[in-house]
């Protein structure tokens, strides 16, 4: 089975146990209201890897636009029932389906972590596409490097798949693809036995101005 069916299938069947367990701590809480709260009034935000819609759909002030994608089907179902004054969509985070400059901020929460290294930076290609120039993103990534699986995540019987890139591998991607990047934090992953943190980088898609040497 390939990975990008692996991965939806994962979260298909780990859905009610992730619901259960997947409670953002507050440092991610934190990390988010602040990112959310820089952009500007009304945004449209396109949540790359929504899940049930427990992240950012669910904390985004009325008024703003939210379009959430996900691969799994059960996933979007639970968002739908949760956050039904917003969109959501199945999708892929290398083919995302929105239009050339929609967003004014693109957030991959827990997401970017599941792509394989040979789609890598097609993933992070698309948050530029649908990003209108001055928009941003905000991503988790792991510090360093590492793939790894889990036949029975969170006692589910669900198989996982991780392909974490690391943040060297991510800034420079970040900065070919004609982001700034404005800060980086860290949290405690709530699901991790080991109590791992997660990098929280935020980054800005320069305009033509903002890069003298283009």
């Amino acid at each position: 089975m390939v990975d990008r069916e692996r991965i939806r299938q994962g979260y298909d069947d780990v859905a009610s146990a992730y619901a259960a367990e997947r409670v953002s701590s507050d440092g991610e809480r934190e990390i988010l209201d602040g990112f959310l709260e820089s952009l500007p009034a009304s945004p449209r935000v396109l949540d790359a890897g929504c899940g049930s819609g427990t992240g950012v759909p669910e904390r985004l002030d009325d008024g703003a636009v939210c379009l959430g994608i996900d691969l799994s089907r059960e996933q979007l179902r639970r968002a739908v029932e949760r956050v039904p004054e917003h969109e959501f969509a199945q999708g892929d985070l290398a083919f995302l389906p929105a239009p050339d400059g929609w967003a004014d901020a693109v957030t991959a929460l827990h997401s970017l972590i599941h792509v394989p290294p040979a789609v890598h930076r097609e993933a992070i290609a698309e948050f530029a596409r649908v990003l209108e120039p001055g928009g941003r993103v905000l991503l988790t990534d792991g510090s360093a490097p590492w793939e790894g699986t889990n036949p029975d995540w969170l006692d589910s019987g669900a198989e996982m798949a991780w392909h974490v890139a690391g943040l060297e591998t991510t800034r420079e991607t970040l900065r070919n693809e004609g982001f700034a990047i404005r800060w980086e934090r860290e949290a405690v992953d709530e699901l991790a036995d080991d109590e791992a943190t997660w990098v929280y980088v935020a980054a800005e898609l320069e305009t033509d101005a903002d890069r003298p040497d283009r």
